[in-house]
């Protein structure tokens, strides 16, 4: 499940009088454009042995939370990308603020808190499944971002999708403006 948010109605992100190709692709060089502080929060699970099946029902949690989420988009997820890979899966999630996501973590009316204490009655310290994640606090002017010939994806499904020359056609000017906008290879 996917979902985007980019403001207290929850519409989606305002990308401006853009041309789409097929399949929401937009064609040329694009890049994110942050205005505000945000946090970028990736969690995952790893199935570390195979035959205890009883123990992945965790993976069932999740889509309660994300579902819930997708309903109130004043509990501040903006944004939400899945991917799995063998054992292991990982969800990059875009919040408004940490307190948006530590609220959301805590508060015994949302899915989250139900399921953190089963997971430590339950799984705790077995070794059956395991469990990760990482935040990060992005501030403006803290990010480099470039999508060629994509959908919004990522960050810049997050927040908004601009040009990548309204910014720079680099990535060392993209972070930091004081940089030459010199490029080795000429931007399409």
């Amino acid at each position: 499940m996917a979902t985007s948010r980019s403001n207290d109605q929850g519409a989606a992100p305002d990308r401006g009088a853009q041309t789409f190709g097929h399949n929401g692709v937009h064609p040329g060089r694009w890049t994110a454009e942050v205005t505000e502080p945000m946090v970028v929060f990736l969690i995952g699970m790893r199935v570390n042995k195979l035959l205890k099946i009883r123990q992945w029902w965790i993976t069932r949690a999740m889509p309660r939370m994300l579902h819930r989420l997708a309903e109130v988009p004043e509990l501040g997820l903006l944004h939400v990308e899945g991917f799995t890979r063998g054992r292991t899966s990982l969800m990059v999630q875009y919040w408004r603020s940490f307190d948006h996501l530590e609220r959301f973590a805590r508060d015994p009316d949302v899915p989250h808190l139900d399921a953190w204490r089963r997971w430590n009655r339950q799984i705790r310290n077995s070794g059956d499944v395991g469990f990760w994640h990482e935040t990060y606090v992005v501030e403006p002017g803290s990010i480099e971002a470039v999508y060629g010939n994509m959908p919004p994806f990522g960050l810049a499904a997050a927040t908004a999708l601009v040009p990548a020359g309204k910014v720079g056609q680099s990535a060392g000017h993209r972070l930091d403006p004081s940089r030459p906008d010199a490029v080795p290879v000429q931007p399409y």
